[in-house]
């Protein structure tokens, strides 16, 4: 998976660092060679234009002037030198009325040109008094030249007695071009490399927490949910890392959770079916005497009872986690549900003597709710805080209205539950009573049952709790 994912980004990378300085290359090198060969074209436009006028101005020649005669004149040869040195590539030359070369600078004396002048040139020349172009002027030179022609007038302005031209190779350009193109392409080679340099780091820092990710997924499909990842950093693969070390967490609570449940409901299963049997047993063997299988009877009943129990609780949660369980709204007195509740845990609570406290804020309090899902909640609650408070300890029930809700809470003092299994106490199967000393026929269902059955009516429950002091749990309902 490194080497794909590595491959992908220098691929990426690459291609977009290889495409930009492609279009970069190509933006510059037209714009240089466009700017290069206005600049040039106007070096021997001028230059051309610049001779032919100075010699129609200084030497005043006539209609049948011989430009012959410049050829031993220095201080026009000098004027030649000068201007052509005004450009490293620039050339002048300088052709009779019959096309022939009478004068040139410097270089082109040992470069000299392959022939004079075309009759198609000196007839443009006739025409239009100028020429230019860009090729090798029908074989005068033998690589492409930039020139430009300007016909020298006689003093009447009738006769043309010569023509000048000035002319720049397109070599400068090449190389200018190709220096260029160089530049770019070593600036690419060092930005490919800072790039690849950039890219494996990042690439190592994304990657190698989605291997270690990869490898604790491995360990939890085999069941080892004690691998965490490293979180590292504040961005996104650091929450990733993040997410999936809670993820794990709630899977190994979960497990734990399932098999505490496994054991538990083991243990409820095994123990009344246990007591059932040796009871019916020794009623059939007569060990036990007539006079007496009433009260074992009993005992039997109440071991039915709590099978019943189990088995409503786990079917709850069948049909919960199957989305099966409809909800029907009606109005109910909320106040009367919960005075029958209580009564119902009279024989516990006198057993206890519990100080049993019960407020409204009116005799009849009428919600919008399923009476049947909000009673099971509200005795699931009460049967708690009977269990686990404390003898004579005060046991107190409130229904009020605020804030446009009707608000039940359920309050014990006794055992209490600590700070830490707060967060997890409306959890499948979570017991805070883990040693089975006070609980011991739930299986850590009731509370989970509960809060399911509060969120499909789209309200709240919360638990407000101080170990070995008290504990309120409290639920709000929509008012009829």
């Amino acid at each position: 998976m490194r080497k794909s994912l590595f491959t992908r980004y220098i691929t990426v990378f690459m291609l977009i660092i290889f495409l930009s300085f492609s279009i970069l290359a190509l933006v510059i090198g037209s714009n240089m060679t466009i700017k290069t060969f206005k600049s040039k074209q106007d070096i021997v436009n001028r230059s051309a234009t610049s001779i032919s006028t100075m010699i129609t101005s200084v030497y005043k020649p006539d209609d049948g002037y011989d430009l012959t005669e410049l050829k031993n004149n220095v201080s026009f040869s000098n004027y030649i030198k000068h201007l052509a040195d005004f450009s490293s590539d620039l050339r002048v030359f300088v052709f009779n009325k019959n096309g022939q070369l009478i004068l040139c600078d410097e270089e082109c004396f040992s470069n000299t040109v392959n022939g004079d002048l075309s009759d198609e040139f000196l007839e443009t020349l006739d025409s239009f008094e100028n020429i230019e172009g860009f090729d090798d002027m029908n074989g005068i030179f033998t690589d492409r030249y930039l020139y430009y022609g300007a016909s020298i007038k006689s003093v009447s302005g009738n006769t043309s007695v010569g023509s000048v031209f000035a002319c720049s190779s397109a070599k400068g350009m090449n190389v200018l071009l190709v220096s260029t193109v160089k530049t770019i392409i070593l600036a690419s080679l060092w930005v490919f490399l800072a790039t690849l340099i950039a890219v494996y780091f990042l690439s190592e820092r994304i990657i190698s927490p989605l291997k270690d990710m990869s490898r604790a997924a491995k360990s939890y499909a085999s069941g080892k949910f004690d691998i965490r990842i490293p979180v590292k950093g504040n961005d996104e693969v650091a929450e990733l890392a993040q997410a999936f070390n809670q993820m794990a967490t709630g899977l190994e609570n979960l497990e734990n959770m399932r098999s505490s449940f496994l054991a538990n409901v083991s243990h409820d299963l095994k123990t009344p079916m246990t007591t059932i049997s040796g009871f019916i047993d020794a009623i059939i063997s007569g060990a036990i005497p007539p006079e007496n299988q009433t009260e074992y009877l009993e005992r039997i009943k109440s071991e039915v009872l709590r099978l019943s129990r189990l088995v409503r609780q786990l079917l709850d949660l069948s049909r919960i986690q199957a989305g099966d369980r409809k909800f029907t709204f009606e109005p109910f007195d909320i106040c009367e549900v919960a005075r029958q509740i209580v009564l119902s845990f009279e024989q516990k609570i006198d057993e206890k003597n519990l100080d049993v406290e019960f407020n409204c804020d009116e005799d009849r309090m009428k919600v919008i709710a399923d009476k049947d899902a909000i009673h099971q909640t509200l005795y699931n609650i009460c049967d708690n805080a009977v269990k686990f408070s404390r003898p004579g300890g005060k046991y107190k029930i409130d229904i009020t209205l605020k804030d446009k809700k009707i608000h039940v809470s359920v309050y014990n003092e006794g055992e209490g539950i600590p700070k830490e299994d707060l967060p997890f106490v409306f959890e499948r199967f979570y017991k805070t009573d883990k040693s089975r000393g006070l609980d011991k026929t739930g299986v850590g269902l009731g509370l989970y049952i509960a809060k399911t059955i509060i969120d499909a009516h789209g309200e709240s429950i919360w638990v407000q709790s101080e170990k070995d002091v008290y504990c309120r749990f409290e639920f709000t309902l929509k008012p009829a």
